[in-house]
């Protein structure tokens, strides 16, 4: 056994052997590297349709009420205003869900699913909120174009409809992705603005202790107790809009048919894309690949652009005003009179900015949002233009009624008023949506591959393929395919996949139904009996 010498390994084996164990533990890093790039550059392609819809949750409107909580309460609103991003952002899920799922907006399934009558009453709503919404958009943008430019009300409220010349010239719905793409860069942009105007102020003003702000975030009675209620509820009515439930789901849909067109799943037809895609419906590769990606980057954008714009206001104005005023009615003009007096007029100068900026894009988003009603419930053959033009010009009018009449005090007036008439709306406008979304039957994908396909090119349908085969023994001969080779069962339930809410969804989506449609009423009702709340 002395003798026994074990056998070495040349030294060919050893440098080979090395050589694969560094081969494999560096490629393992840039595997799981590239992996990582690649989903952040597939993420990329998703980024638009989440800015977008968090245009609609800092609007003018959002603007009056973040700073009448700052002034009053300081940093102590600021629970409310996360509290508020959270529904918004839970809602916006089901809102994308939706329109991934099956193809079309809230307002196109409102008319595939719903009764005439039930219908027509929904969009003759939906209507009154993208008014009352548009009004707070011309109102703003008429504001900081007279402060910025000293353009008088009544031609800053006129000029507003360049917003909607933009959407006409630049938006096609029906268009290639590449067109869309580009329109959504250009309210990036907007959005972009916003956000770095509100990062200057924020540099810009003193905060005695950071340590408040954070504190802020949590519950507390002031926002409950006094006005604090109010202030509260108006920030949720200012946050949780009707017309951004109809955007989301619309804005999801041009990256499903570009995937579903480029796999070759979907060739639209001139009729197709005269009647947006009506109906298209998406395939399963195509939710599959899109949906978490879509979510991902919408859950991204309204907590971080939509909850930072919205707190940065309420910071500004806890840091700056409050203290200065005797209540919390200060408008628009006033903030940027105090920001110019306790900061400096540049303070002022970029707040008034960041209100043209999200005016602007607010401006366009909600004219999109007005097409897609328009388009969803009628399926109108009027001419896009028109229709956009008509919206627009009867949120005008008012506007022109009361600038020229009550001067600026109409205009705070106009902007109050349309926050009330959206938080009246909001439960009937996202009550569908919670129902389609819990729907099992209309939330069902049929899961596609290349038997589903050329079993719809030979003309037979699903129910046809489920059917058992002893039904007749020459099936197979007059064309239709076989069933065992089409579907692994004879069930039908395996023919598609089912993606309704799960049971805890659809109780959470009820709970806040009932929360923000109790709080809304609350809000209306304290208006009804005098007491003044302030938006």
């Amino acid at each position: 056994m002395s003798n026994y010498e074990p056998v070495r390994r040349s030294p060919s084996f050893e440098l080979d052997t090395s050589h694969v164990l560094r081969v494999n533990s560096g490629a393992r890093a840039p595997r799981s590297t590239w992996k990582i790039l690649g989903i952040l550059r597939k993420y990329g392609r998703f980024i638009g349709p989440g800015l977008m819809v968090s245009v609609s949750y800092m609007d003018p409107g959002n603007f009056s009420t973040a700073v009448a909580a700052g002034s009053a309460h300081r940093y102590k609103m600021l629970f409310s205003v996360l509290v508020a991003n959270i529904l918004a952002a839970f809602w916006q899920c089901l809102c994308a869900k939706l329109g991934a799922v099956t193809g079309l907006d809230l307002a196109q399934n409102c008319r595939r699913h719903l009764p005439h009558n039930l219908n027509l009453v929904l969009y003759i709503l939906a209507e009154v909120a993208i008014i009352a919404t548009d009004l707070a958009e011309v109102v703003g943008t008429a504001i900081s174009l007279n402060i910025l430019f000293n353009v008088p009300l009544p031609l800053g409220v006129i000029l507003t409809v360049v917003d909607v010349l933009v959407v006409l010239m630049a938006y096609r719905p029906n268009g290639s992705l590449r067109l869309i793409r580009w329109f959504e860069i250009f309210v990036s942009l907007l959005v972009v603005g916003t956000v770095v105007c509100f990062s200057v102020e924020l540099f810009s003003v003193s905060i005695e202790n950071v340590g408040d702000v954070f504190h802020g975030f949590l519950p507390s009675k002031a926002v409950v107790e006094g006005d604090g209620i109010y202030l509260s509820l108006a920030i949720l009515g200012a946050t949780v809009m009707p017309h951004s439930l109809y955007l989301g789901s619309g804005v999801v849909q041009p990256r499903l048919r570009d995937y579903d067109i480029t796999n070759g799943h979907y060739k639209p037809s001139e009729s197709d894309m005269d009647n947006n895609h009506d109906n298209y419906k998406p395939s399963y590769d195509a939710i599959s690949d899109t949906l978490s990606y879509t979510i991902a980057e919408l859950l991204v954008s309204l907590f971080t652009v939509a909850l930072f714009v919205n707190c940065s206001i309420l910071i500004v104005a806890g840091a700056t005003l409050y203290g200065t005023t005797q209540d919390s009615s200060a408008d628009l003009f006033s903030i940027y009179e105090l920001l110019c007096k306790s900061l400096s007029k540049a303070a002022g100068t970029i707040f008034v900015l960041a209100l043209l900026f999200s005016g602007q894009s607010a401006g366009i988003v909600c004219t999109l949002s007005g097409q897609m009603v328009s388009e969803g419930f009628l399926n109108w053959t009027i001419a896009p233009a028109l229709r956009r033009a008509l919206t627009r010009a009867v949120a005008i009018t008012p506007c022109l009624i009361l600038v020229l009449v009550a001067g600026r005090r109409g205009l705070s007036g106009a902007l109050n008023a349309s926050q009330v008439v959206l938080s009246l709306l909001l439960p009937f406008v996202s009550a569908p949506l919670l129902y389609f979304t819990s729907n099992k039957k209309i939330m069902r994908v049929e899961l596609a591959n290349n038997c589903y396909y050329e079993a719809r090119d030979v003309g037979i349908s699903l129910q046809d393929l489920a059917r058992p085969e002893d039904d007749d023994e020459d099936d197979n001969d007059s064309g239709r395919l076989d069933i065992d080779t089409a579907v692994p069962s004879g069930n039908e339930d395996d023919l598609y996949s089912d993606m309704s809410n799960s049971w805890f969804t659809t109780v959470c989506a009820v709970v806040l139904w009932l929360f923000i449609s109790g709080l809304n009423f609350y809000l209306l009702a304290s208006f009804s009996t005098g007491n003044d709340v302030h938006m």
